[in-house]
């Protein structure tokens, strides 16, 4: 009798699957951007934990975040397909597996007495808009960042000289705020929710919207990829694997559950009002594919706003993509 219930036992813990083995890998973030959000879904609502990763996140301002997955000090990363290519060219190739953002959040912005005094007008061609910015103060996140590239390949549309024509300085968002209030800047460049925040206070006026197609040849591009070195997922592939899926998932859930991911924002970013964060959200979901999927066009145009920004000569720009990014991680 004994014997007949250990056998039944035994076929029965036989059926129950197994669960995934639990993983532990460090991701770093650049900052705490809403363009994000995938990443933070995965989190939030445990699609990292029910693939079996358990992930410890890290901020490291800037390209320091990408360079933590270069010297091996984190396994993933979220960067910029600029950073990618210029990486690559000076042979450090690293692997994108997803990409939470194919299309520019940006926002280029003054404040609105500069644009009243200069009769700007918002409906006018980029080329036109862009020339407010000539001699104008501009707060950005980082120095060589893919926002101040952003801003380059801005003023440049309007023939500015970008590292002649305007003043830029680094701060941090909520720096970049107060310096605008007391109007030791003009304006400044970064994606949401920051942008949509001055808008809805009437602080400042848009000059370009990355979301609305300036300038036009940039999308699809990467600015949400995930990033890591080649050798990991051929080391331990289910890793990027379960990383893959868990942001696949979470880019899903955030166009499918729009209240829920509304509510994760409002968690995550508390002063910021609901108005702010909603307009925020539709940016990102429109910028957001589902699958995640890494397409080349959008790292080709990312090495073409380093060649625009100045941080890279045209004949530096690679000859090829390949290695550079995989699908196989997020369908």
């Amino acid at each position: 009798m004994m014997k007949s219930l250990l056998i039944a036992l035994g076929i029965l813990l036989a059926a129950v699957p197994a669960r995934a083995e639990m993983e532990h890998a460090t991701l770093s973030l650049p900052a705490d951007g809403i363009h994000f959000l995938a990443l933070y879904a995965a989190e939030d609502f445990h699609f990292l934990e029910q693939q079996g990763l358990e992930v410890k996140t890290v901020f490291i301002a800037g390209i320091g975040s990408f360079n933590a997955v270069v010297s091996g000090s984190a396994e993933f990363s979220v960067g910029s397909g600029a950073s990618l290519a210029r990486a690559a060219a000076r042979g450090q190739r690293m692997l994108a597996i997803a990409n939470m953002s194919s299309r520019p959040t940006w926002n280029v912005v003054v404040r609105k007495e500069v644009a009243e005094a200069a009769h700007f007008d918002r409906n006018a061609p980029l080329a036109d808009r862009a020339k407010i910015l000539k001699g104008l103060r501009m707060g950005v996140g980082g120095i060589n960042t893919v926002a101040h590239a952003y801003l380059k390949v801005i003023a440049k549309t309007g023939g500015i000289d970008p590292d002649q024509g305007m003043v830029v300085a680094a701060m941090q968002p909520p720096d970049i705020i107060a310096a605008m209030t007391r109007q030791a800047i003009d304006g400044f460049v970064d994606g949401p929710p920051w942008p949509q925040k001055t808008d809805d206070d009437g602080m400042t006026v848009t000059v370009a919207e990355g979301i609305a197609g300036d300038p036009s040849w940039l999308a699809p591009v990467g600015s949400g990829l995930i990033i890591t070195r080649p050798q990991l997922c051929i080391d331990h592939r289910s890793m990027c694997m379960k990383m893959g899926q868990a942001v696949a998932q979470g880019a899903k859930f955030i166009h499918e559950h729009s209240d829920e991911a509304l509510a994760s924002l409002k968690k995550r970013f508390p002063q910021f009002d609901e108005k702010t964060l909603a307009r925020s959200l539709v940016v990102v979901q429109k910028a957001t594919p589902s699958p995640p999927i890494v397409e080349e066009a959008a790292i080709v145009n990312s090495d073409k706003v380093n060649v625009e920004a100045g941080l890279m000569k045209p004949d530096e720009m690679l000859k090829s993509y390949d290695g550079l990014y995989t699908a196989e991680f997020v369908k």
